[in-house]
């Protein structure tokens, strides 16, 4: 059962940096592990010895490829939004659903991807927050300032978009580098070639979504704060003026799977 009140206690605060690729398999005795399943990219969590997280992303495993037991076999949590591929062997016992997270007023329908960004950043902020998570879609979640989950928008992320209008389209390229989170920045504002061209209007586009919100709500709470998260936040917060915060979602699923004295950093990770 959700928990009704606006003020969960967050069973443990962490917040976020950077370690060399490889050490996410390097786990201590003792240590944990958690698994954020996307649409298009898994998301992994480990315990360091500082008493944080490391955290990376990397495909999906490739048809019948096993998660490495180092992994397996600390697995504390684990949520999902996209498909879980049989034969995984994650424990159905430690799956979190979106009804555990304690953020009041959440449907029961909302991605847990989404619950979590939400609480995570009410949590941290203790004020009304907008989350911009920018991942395969462009999601905008609202939070009150006493904490209850007030609605949102979704709109198709910056790689969705680019395939559909070289799907729809018989002139408009396709390009792999389209599907790279954070991929470099258009060079000019008006491009007069057509890959940049696109590029650069969906990010503008998307960058100017997440503004209107963000300005919409701070009509009416002006001290409502803007979260930015997902693979492509690390362009994306810059063009709105605010830091990137690109493991809410790990941060979150840690601290409600861990016990009450659990204290650190999250800390993003290459892929080992």
């Amino acid at each position: 059962m959700r928990n009704p009140s606006a003020r969960p206690d967050g069973r443990g605060d962490l917040t976020v940096s950077f370690q060399a690729p490889g050490a996410a398999l390097d786990l201590e005795p003792g240590h944990n592990a958690w698994l954020l399943i996307g649409n298009s990219r898994w998301h992994w969590a480990v315990g360091h010895s500082s008493g944080g997280l490391s955290c990376w992303s990397s495909p999906p495993p490739s048809p019948g490829g096993a998660i490495p037991l180092a992994l397996l076999s600390r697995l504390r949590a684990w949520a999902a939004v996209g498909p879980v591929p049989e034969g995984a062997g994650l424990d159905p016992s430690r799956r979190l659903h979106t009804g555990a997270v304690p953020l009041a007023g959440l449907p029961d329908w909302i991605g847990v991807d989404r619950a979590l960004v939400a609480w995570r950043a009410w949590r941290l902020g203790r004020t009304a927050a907008l989350v911009a998570d920018a991942g395969t879609a462009l999601s905008l979640t609202r939070v009150n300032r006493d904490g209850v989950f007030a609605g949102g928008r979704i709109q198709a992320g910056r790689a969705l978009q680019l395939r559909s209008l070289a799907e729809a389209t018989s002139q408009l390229p396709w390009s792999t580098s389209a599907v790279e989170p954070g991929a470099a920045a258009v060079g000019v504002p008006w491009p007069s070639a057509t890959a940049e061209a696109m590029e650069q209007g969906v990010r503008l586009g998307m960058a100017a979504a997440v503004q209107a919100a963000w300005q919409d709500l701070r009509l009416s709470d002006p001290e409502c704060r803007l979260w930015v998260t997902g693979g492509d936040g690390t362009w994306l917060a810059p063009a709105l003026g605010v830091a990137c915060q690109p493991d809410l979602a790990l941060a979150a699923l840690a601290a409600l799977s861990s016990g009450p004295d659990r204290q650190g950093s999250c800390q993003p990770l290459s892929p080992p």
